[in-house]
């Protein structure tokens, strides 16, 4: 097994390249929101979440397997693949219970910020509606409380 973490790298873009880069494989949730640069990341982060079609050789990735990638909207990247800015929150969303809150909120709060103070241009789905109310509020106040 191959392992590296964020501490290796001077980004977390960099990080991201190297291990999952021209890889069958899309950044997902938090690793997303880092590479869309909606979430600056953590120090000494040692975990890439991923959907892939079967595992890779990297025992620091968390893997989604998928039979295909039809149906999930991705952004390409050159040699990185990555869920849009829409499939990354509805993910997250969806499993609100198990995944990163912090980064989930200032991920949404750096996409209110950027997109003019709106979350217009999101595309919540139906079923995700009552999570995305309880804490835009929070992500909206976020850059207020830091």
């Amino acid at each position: 097994m191959i392992s590296s973490t964020r501490n290796d790298f001077l980004t977390v873009r960099d990080w991201h390249n190297a291990v999952i880069g021209d890889k069958d494989m899309i950044l997902r949730r938090t690793s997303a929101l880092e590479y869309l640069e909606l979430f600056n990341g953590y120090m000494k982060e040692k975990t890439i979440d991923v959907y892939a079609r079967r595992r890779g050789e990297y025992e620091n990735i968390n893997y989604h397997i998928v039979d295909s990638f039809n149906g999930i909207d991705y952004v390409n990247f050159g040699d990185v693949l990555c869920t849009s800015a829409n499939q990354t929150f509805n993910d997250m969303f969806s499993d609100f219970d198990n995944i990163d809150e912090q980064s989930l909120v200032e991920g949404l709060s750096g996409y209110y910020y950027r997109n003019n103070m709106s979350f217009d241009g999101l595309s919540i789905k139906p079923e995700n509606m009552d999570v995305f109310n309880r804490i835009k509020d929070w992500a909206i106040e976020y850059y207020d409380e830091v």
